[in-house]
């Protein structure tokens, strides 16, 4: 054995195999390259795949790997300083931190120079042992990097950070992908190879027709194939951004699925990303990408990720970032949380499925529910996407937002999909609205008009006005045909639900629903008369579209907005509400005039201050152009507690939850058994198994950081990672599961008696 194949870069797998440094290196660079040449960084992805665990090389590191296999503990001698070193010297300047958080995550560039000297410093012996190694293990390593950086990521700041990200999220990738392959016995890192979306387009393209063959023609349906019909030949145009401004009901899940699949054949993009605001969309829809993607045998097109724990916490398992989701599919359907927050994320395993966005079409589905304190780094990661990483983004909504009144979107072209939309919303114009605003009638009183109704669909702003409405029908009738859907309920449960709402709606039979807003963007149901708590002008639209959805009704749909007496309403909406107010009501417009709704995002993002220097989303935009990763993803250091100050962060929602899984939600104690059995397999298993985190997804919500603070929940809420119940680790639900509400937070003072 020569000298070089006595480095090892991992410890023996199940097979009895180490992992030869030199494999390691070689193997995690190509596959970056792989990776990154799509959007311009494949050389200097390689050489930072190639350097990342130079340190190895080190005796000190050697001999102590060879100490601790036997027991699988951690070497503990720093690996990372040494080739961040050789990249940072050599002209990479920045990217090469990289290298130097390919394991604890990007740190802010101003302190990597100092940090890894300080590091190095503190062990020279191992610098130089390692060193020596260097000409044997990469012989073609050249003295200069700086001409592998393209000119446009050195010129702008915003541009060189975002392909950090994209370089960094390639290289986590492949090195987790390499070394996973090592431990599983496997000849070679799994990745899928690139989609064929000529094939993918044709066969939706082809069982879309077989549906509608089936369903006969309507008005609606003729309005809904003008869309598609728009849609498609915008596909036929240069990568870019799109916007889709269709009303609710005119098709939009199907149209915008055609354009990303046609576009993506056209331009060779590697793969399609629909991300969309709630759980409930993401089930809708990709059952419906499904329905027309799917093929038996191979893998799924379709790939459906929304479930987050934290893998990046030591407590999770020392290989547990190996079983995070990295979107190795054609098809993603995702959340705008899993999207956003992995890009500016700051730690490996959020981020490498991040590498995936260039090259991709990538489609915001309801995309007025973007949180507006995020609108800067959102919008301008978008633009960056589009203009320098061979994106296209599509945006579509209903209630098209007027973003580019935003700096970020200030001059970026833009083709719109449908050729009038004025004239769409007037032909899909199915509903007249009511105003209960004054005076304010209760939750209870509207219970009762909703159960007047031969069916009605009730939305509310809060979980617990839901329940109080449910439970007024409950207590009223115990046998009527009404049901309850929050995210207290596990998307399984959900689905269900609606399954059979569906199913009475179609029939004629009576039902009632209480909703919160999670039923209201993109759910496809179809109900006479909908009620909705006062809300933001685009929430009052999006539940009308919910009424009278097919048009069936001669004399239209009604929508009945009324101001809750007993009602809450999430804090981000005192604002947004008082805009609506001023556009909107008895005597002024309704909300699905376009104008008015122009005048109220307006008014909206004026009175935000979004534009404000000091307003939290142009702060990160000033962290982002100093390169200070920490400070976007955990907020700036505070001089007054030497913290970091969380609220200042990059959030997508303000308050994290907790994910939960809820076995108790099965439709059949079989299948609670065998859910259960997965936790279990999961709390033991050194590597977390993708496939079963995958199942578990269905029956996983998010509970919210107020629900923990009640008396006893923590009690009932099992780690299924680490030991420690917290945010951002997966736990199980061991509690009480309504069979009608979900998740019981007023537990019965027997469960704790011990």
């Amino acid at each position: 054995m020569s000298a070089l194949n006595t480095l090892w870069a991992h410890s023996l797998a199940a097979d009895g195999r180490w992992h030869s440094l030199a494999d390691h290196l070689r193997g995690t660079a190509n596959l970056a390259r792989r990776f990154s040449t799509p959007f311009g960084g494949g050389e200097v992805a390689y050489w930072l795949g190639a350097l990342h665990d130079v340190g190895k090389a080190a005796c000190a590191w050697q001999d102590k790997l060879a100490s601790v296999a036997a027991t699988g503990s951690r070497v503990g001698i720093d690996h990372k300083s040494l080739g961040t070193r050789i990249a940072y010297k050599r002209g990479l300047g920045g990217f090469a931190g990289a290298i130097f958080g390919h394991h604890g995550g990007l740190i802010d560039t101003p302190n990597l120079r100092e940090t890894f000297r300080r590091k190095l410093a503190d062990a020279p012996g191992n610098m130089v042992s390692a060193e020596r190694e260097l000409p044997g293990l990469l012989p073609d390593l050249p003295d200069r990097f700086d001409h592998l950086v393209p000119a446009a990521w050195q010129a702008d700041p915003l541009v060189g950070e975002l392909a950090l990200r994209l370089c960094y999220s390639a290289l986590v990738d492949a090195d987790s992908l390499d070394t996973s392959a090592h431990f599983q016995g496997l000849t070679g890192p799994r990745v899928r190879p690139d989609a064929d979306f000529g094939h993918l387009y044709k066969l939706f393209e082809q069982r879309r027709c077989e549906e509608l063959t089936g369903r006969g023609g309507t008005a609606i349906g003729d309005l809904r194939e003008r869309v598609y019909a728009d849609c498609l030949a915008a596909a036929e145009r240069d990568r870019g951004m799109f916007r889709l401004g269709a009303p609710t009901g005119a098709g939009k899940t199907l149209a915008s699925g055609g354009f990303a699949l046609r576009h993506a054949e056209k331009h060779g993009l590697r793969r399609v990303i629909v991300a969309v605001p709630f759980l409930t969309i993401t089930e809708q829809n990709a059952a419906v990408y499904r329905r027309l993607l799917g093929e038996d045998g191979g893998e799924p097109v379709v790939l459906e990720h929304h479930s987050q724990a934290d893998f990046d916490n030591p407590e999770v398992g020392r290989w547990a970032r190996l079983a995070v989701e990295n979107w190795d599919a054609p098809f993603v359907v995702t959340t705008f949380v899993r999207l956003f927050e992995s890009l500016y994320a700051r730690k490996p395993s959020a981020m490498r499925r991040v590498h995936r966005l260039a090259n991709s079409v990538i489609v915001l589905d309801e995309v007025q529910a973007l949180p507006h304190a995020m609108l800067a780094p959102i919008l301008d990661g978008l633009r960056l996407l589009v203009r320098h990483f061979g994106s296209t983004v599509l945006l579509s909504s209903a209630t098209q937002p007027s973003f580019w009144a935003l700096d970020e979107f200030k001059g970026l072209p833009y083709t719109d999909l449908i050729h009038d939309t004025p004239q769409l919303v007037s032909d899909l114009r199915r509903v007249r609205y009511e105003w209960q605003l004054d005076p304010k009638p209760t939750l209870a009183g509207i219970a009762d008009q909703a159960a007047s109704e031969p069916a009605a669909l009730v939305v509310v702003n809060a979980t617990a006005d839901a329940k109080t409405v449910f439970d007024r029908w409950r207590d009223a009738e115990p046998e009527a045909a009404a049901w309850h859907l929050s995210t207290r309920m596990c998307p399984e449960h959900r689905r269900r639900v609606l399954e059979k709402v569906r199913a009475r709606l179609a029939r004629g039979e009576p039902v009632l629903l209480v909703a919160t807003q999670l039923i209201e963007a993109g759910v496809d149901v179809d109900f006479p008369v909908v009620f909705r708590a006062m809300a933001p002008a685009d929430s009052l639209l999006q539940a009308a579209g919910r009424a009278n959805r097919e048009g069936r009704m001669p004399d239209g749909g009604r929508v009945v907005v009324f101001a809750p007496e007993d009602g809450g309403q999430p804090p981000t909406y005192k604002t947004l509400v008082g805009c609506t107010g001023r556009q909107f009501g008895p005597d002024k417009a309704d909300p699905d005039d376009l104008t008015a709704l122009e005048r109220y995002y307006r008014n909206v993002y004026d009175l935000l201050n979004l534009a404000d220097s000091r307003h939290v989303g142009q702060r990160i935009q000033q962290a982002r152009r100093r390169w200070e990763f920490e400070t976007v993803t955990d907020g700036p250091m505070d001089a007054g507690t030497s913290r970091r100050d969380r609220k200042l962060a990059f959030r997508m929602i303000d308050d994290d939850g907790i994910s939960v899984v809820t076995p108790q939600a099965a439709e059949t104690p079989e299948l609670r058994r065998e859910l259960e059995q997965i936790v279990e397999e999961l709390r033991q298993a050194p590597v977390p198994d993708l496939t079963k985190l995958r199942r578990l997804q269905a029956y996983t919500t998010n509970l919210h950081p107020s629900a923990l603070r009640q008396r006893g929940v923590m009690a009932l809420l099992r780690p299924i990672f680490g030991n420690e119940v917290r945010r951002g680790v997966l736990v199980e639900w061991v509690g009480e599961y309504d069979e009608a509400t979900g998740i019981n937070l007023d537990p019965n003072l027997e469960q704790f008696l011990l």
